[in-house]
């Protein structure tokens, strides 16, 4: 299983919200690339870096400070945030981000979602923001009539390969993620699963693992100290 350090930009600066909150906002001291190459140097190789303003805008705001990312580090990074244009998608991947995260024009615009999967394969995936079971978007501000897990469900069918699925409600809160949720997802979805919001103890990875999940996001609990990310990293390789 891949293990997925987060690194959510807002204000050019590290934060992390809670419950996808932005008035609930704990900022870090440290830069969005000393945090990629801290990750970096304790044996990450995957990235997940998301655009907050970008998300709430409609359209990147902190690209360069991705970019830099990107160029420093040499992972594997997705990226998501404000990527709403055919334009931006291709921008990023010529900036070299591995995989592009599409979540609220996925929801708004299935022709285009279905068009770039079209061109790009499996350097798109999709984002699923779950609240009360139904889709969030326009950075969770937004809670729509659409069920999540269905949507998740019914995406493989135009050739979606990797869903990011999020409990909104376990997300930044430290008390454990949506595991049955996931455990759902896994044994009736054809696509791969990342799992994302709430991942707070490595009984937790080992579990995800266990089960078949792709990979999982870890934000709140690696930046807290609740997870040592080495020890995680052999949890989700299946070595501890």
């Amino acid at each position: 299983m891949k293990i997925f350090p987060a690194i959510d930009i807002r204000g050019g600066k590290v934060v992390r919200l809670t419950y996808g909150d932005y008035d609930q906002e704990i900022r870090y001291e440290m830069t969005p690339l000393e945090a990629a190459m801290e990750f970096k140097n304790c044996g990450a190789k995957y990235l997940h870096v998301v655009d907050l303003d970008g998300a709430k805008e409609g359209k990147p705001v902190n690209a360069d400070i991705i970019k830099e990312i990107i160029k420093s580090t040499d992972m594997f990074v997705q990226v998501g945030g404000g990527i709403r244009s055919h334009d931006t998608i291709k921008a990023y991947l010529e900036a070299g981000v591995s995989r592009i995260i599409l979540g609220t024009v996925a929801m708004n615009n299935f022709p285009f979602l279905r068009d770039m999967v079209k061109l790009y394969g499996n350097k798109i995936a999709i984002s699923i923001d779950s609240k009360d079971g139904q889709v969030a978007v326009d950075g969770w501000q937004n809670v729509t009539g659409i069920n999540s897990e269905e949507v998740c469900l019914r995406i493989g069918a135009i050739g979606v390969s990797n869903v990011v699925f999020t409990d909104i409600s376990r997300d930044g809160a430290l008390q454990g993620t949506n595991l049955e949720v996931y455990q759902r997802l896994v044994e009736n979805c054809f696509v791969k699963i990342i799992a994302s919001g709430g991942v707070t103890t490595l009984e937790e990875i080992a579990a995800l693992r266990d089960m078949g999940i792709e990979g999982a996001i870890i934000g709140k609990a690696l930046y807290n100290g609740n997870i040592d990310l080495r020890k995680a990293l052999e949890v989700a390789r299946g070595e501890a």
